[in-house]
Parts: C-alpha cells; structure tokens; sequence
C-alpha cells in the first residue's frame, strides 16, 4: 500500500497502516482542552489511544515567550519536538484528537507541520471517536518513540497573518477574513473562555463556526457540501483568506475544509482573537454585547 498524503485519511486506511511493518506512519495523539473544560488531554492519552501513537502537546511545541496561548514555536523548537517524537522528514504522520466532534485541535497540529514544510501529513477523518465506533483497537499501552534526527525544516510565513496585516486589511479588503468561533462569541453575546477577553469579533469579519464543517458522526462534510457552507456564510473560495478563531486552533479547520474544497493556501491570523481585543482599538471590536471600553 503506498503510502498516502491527502490531508485526510480513513479509520480503516489507518487501521492497515499501522498493522503493516512497511509504512512509515506516526500517530499523533494532539488532543487539547480549553482550561475551563478542566480535561486533561495527557491524562486521557494514558488511559486510552491508537495502538502506536504518541502525544502531541500544543502547549509545548509552541513559543513559549509569546503572551498569546500555543503561537507557533522557533523553527528549531518545532525540530527538536518533533525529532523526539520519532519522526523524520520522511515520516507520514497522522494526527488526530478525542473530541466529541470528531475533530478540535487536531487540524491546528497538521497545520503546524504543513507551515513547517512537512507536507505527508494527514488528519485521521473522525478522530478518536469515529476510530471506536468503527470498531478498531485502543490501548493503554505506550512505547516511547526512539528520537530521530529531524532536518531540512522551514517556515513558510506567508501564510501566517500578523495583527498589522489584519488591521491594514479592515481598509484594503485584500483578503477575507473567516472566524471559525461559536456564533455567540462571534456576534459578542456569549462570554469568551479566556479571563480578561471580551466576545466580538473583527470588522468585516465573516462566521463559520468550526462544528459547521463536521457532520454527527465526527466525520468532516463532503467537498459538495463544504462549498455550500463556504458560499452561504458569503466566501468566495476564488479569492483571498485567512482564517482565524479564539487562539489559533479552531480556525485551522477553516483551512483544511478549503483545501478539500480545492483552496490549499488560506492563511491563519495566529494572535487570533485573544491578541485582538488585547492590542485592538475598541472601535475595531464589534459586538453585540459590552465589547471594548475605553
């Protein structure tokens, strides 16, 4: 069986692939909670996960000199995480997560190694809870990886977004804006989870909650009804985008619903919201609710 690198797989393709001696596959385990859920991701994976894999910390691989929660890591950070894992340049890696959605986190993790040049990189279609309810195997059982030597990394920082290029975006329009956050946090009625953070979102700023994209079951939408989703929000998949959410990981769901849609280079604004109502004029917040004072 060759080896695949769309961005997503089957349960059963993994299934075979991890039983098979001759693929090169890694499984990463990249669950993550927002802290008021009071769930331990670390926890869970000892308790159970995929047969082989091993757990991806957002929270770690990440800067940890920003202000901002998991912004991207240095490039030798990211190298040095991942090496650890036991992947290598050549590795096929697999990423889900144990949401009850089917997927939270788990995009934010292939679209870390995509922006750091490793393209065979995939999300398992329905995470954790598709892979049990189709009946394959979990464990309690971990093996640590042995490390390897990870090189020829890069960053392709084109397609990170700063707050200067969103703030300059409100009067150019070069690029949408889609914000993959729950409807009532976008339109500035529900609280947002972060202390010191108030709902509302970006002027010109377009909402597609990020559970919009997966169907009951955790599996993602089909391609047909994705650009329905996309067209009906007013996105235009023939024109610039960026993506964005609370911190960063949500709004990479947006990214990969495009690039099944055929867009593969929609852009994330990492800072997200928790940067923009931080440094934001309080004009440049629109809400619904208390928004930005003085």
């Amino acid at each position: 069986m060759a080896i695949q690198t769309k961005a997503l797989v089957t349960a059963k393709w993994l299934s075979d692939a991890v039983k098979s001696s001759r693929q090169n596959v890694r499984v990463l385990d990249t669950s993550w909670y927002l802290p008021k859920l009071k769930r331990n991701a670390k926890s869970d994976f000892k308790k159970k996960h995929i047969p082989g894999a091993a757990f991806f910390d957002i929270d770690h691989c990440s800067d940890r000199s920003s202000p901002f929660d998991h912004m991207l890591p240095p490039l030798r950070a990211f190298k040095e995480y991942v090496g650890n894992l036991g992947i290598g340049n050549d590795t096929h890696v697999v990423v889900y997560d144990a949401s009850e959605f089917g997927a939270f986190s788990a995009p934010r993790v292939w679209w870390m190694f995509r922006i750091f040049g490793h393209s065979s990189v995939s999300v398992l279609n329905g995470g954790l809870k598709n892979w049990i309810s189709e009946g394959h195997l979990i464990t309690d059982k971990y093996s640590k990886p042995e490390p390897t030597d990870y090189k020829n990394a890069t960053i392709n920082r084109s397609w990170v977004k700063t707050y200067e290029d969103i703030l300059d975006n409100i009067e150019t329009k070069k690029f949408q804006v889609v914000d993959a956050r729950p409807a009532g946090r976008f339109r500035g009625v529900d609280p947002e989870p972060r202390d010191n953070t108030e709902p509302g979102h970006i002027p010109g700023a377009i909402n597609i909650p990020f559970t919009s994209f997966w169907a009951p079951s955790g599996l993602l939408l089909p391609q047909a009804q994705l650009r329905e989703l996309f067209e009906r929000a007013g996105v235009d998949l023939n024109r610039p985008m960026c993506a964005m959410c609370g911190s960063g990981v949500t709004a990479c769901h947006v990214v990969l619903a495009a690039r099944e849609c055929g867009c593969p280079d929609v852009h994330v604004y990492d800072g997200a919201w928790s940067e923009w109502y931080t440094r934001a004029a309080p004009e440049d917040v629109i809400s619904e609710g208390r928004g930005k004072q003085r």
